[in-house]
């Protein structure tokens, strides 16, 4: 009889979207769990799948932090009777703490905040991973071009050797 691990979470978080583009464009060194404040109706969209964080960023201001540019398309069931703002400027629950430290680090060494994911707690709770990180220049990005290539190319190598043997 296997005994379970209790460490692991008997529901893993499930993803309702990446920020591909944050990993390719910001060096992340730092990774920050923050909730979302939500209205009714972006809750339904995100259980839709109907959002993007492209383009996306948070910034603090008077001892808040919020996120901007995040995309949350409207339902057309689930918000007849309600406005919708699509680009809507989301409020991120963190705590004093924390965006004191992020607010430090942002003004003093030049850090920037990307959301990377949404995806649901617990199953009621969005919350969002936020990096912190620093522009990559040109050459990072080809040289991270040019390793993705390689694994590609060295899967396909592996995957044809395994074939011929």
């Amino acid at each position: 009889m296997v005994k379970k691990n209790s460490k692991k979470s008997k529901n893993p978080p499930a993803t309702i979207t990446r920020n591909k583009r944050a990993t390719f464009e910001f060096k992340i060194e730092d990774k920050i769990e923050a909730g979302l404040e939500l209205q009714g109706w972006e809750v339904k969209s995100l259980r839709m799948g109907k959002v993007t964080l492209a383009d996306c960023y948070v910034y603090i201001k008077h001892g808040e932090a919020f996120m901007h540019g995040c995309t949350v398309q409207p339902l057309n069931t689930a918000s007849t009777h309600v406005v919708c703002d699509p680009i809507r400027t989301k409020k991120l629950l963190l705590k004093r703490s924390e965006i004191d430290k992020l607010e430090g680090l942002i003004e003093r060494q030049g850090y920037t905040l990307i959301p990377l994911s949404l995806y649901w707690r617990k199953g009621a709770w969005v919350k969002v991973e936020i990096g912190l990180g620093k522009g990559k220049k040109d050459h990072d990005k080809r040289q991270d071009t040019k390793e993705r290539e390689w694994k590609v190319e060295q899967s396909r190598v592996m995957k044809k050797s395994r074939l011929d043997g």
